[in-house]
């Protein structure tokens, strides 16, 4: 990855998802957000890491794994992160993702913090702000 950009340096931030069900979740990310597998690895043990991209937005996904202390939000009953994915139709990415089984904690509307957006969580424990900016 190239991290130059008109001269100036650029961060990229990479999260990556903890889960119980990995390959399950890649095929909830690809019906609920239309993602796509950049990468995709299975270990002898059965466990999977997998690379992904919503509309330009990178993540991973991967299997618990505590012996590395990697643990899902099932496990931890909650997380205290929430990702935010900015689209030029919250509206109707939220939709899909609802239709493919997420949860809403609260549906689209314009905020009066200055974005159109909703919150779901995934079956997975993850939560998502689907948004756009309102200007």
């Amino acid at each position: 990855m190239n991290l130059h950009q008109n001269g100036s340096h650029l961060a990229v931030i990479v999260p990556t998802l903890t889960v119980r069900n990995c390959s399950g979740a890649i095929a909830f990310y690809q019906k609920a957000f239309g993602a796509t597998v950049l990468m995709s690895n299975n270990d002898s043990d059965g466990s999977t890491v997998a690379e992904m991209e919503i509309m330009g937005a990178r993540f991973v996904v991967a299997d618990e794994s505590e012996e590395y202390n990697h643990f899902s939000p099932e496990k931890l009953h909650g997380t205290p992160v929430r990702i935010g994915l900015q689209v030029v139709d919250p509206d109707q990415l939220f939709a899909r993702a609802v239709e493919a089984g997420a949860l809403i904690i609260y549906p689209v509307a314009d905020q009066d913090y200055g974005y159109r957006l909703g919150h779901l969580v995934d079956p997975f424990g993850h939560h998502w702000e689907i948004f756009k900016p309102l200007t």
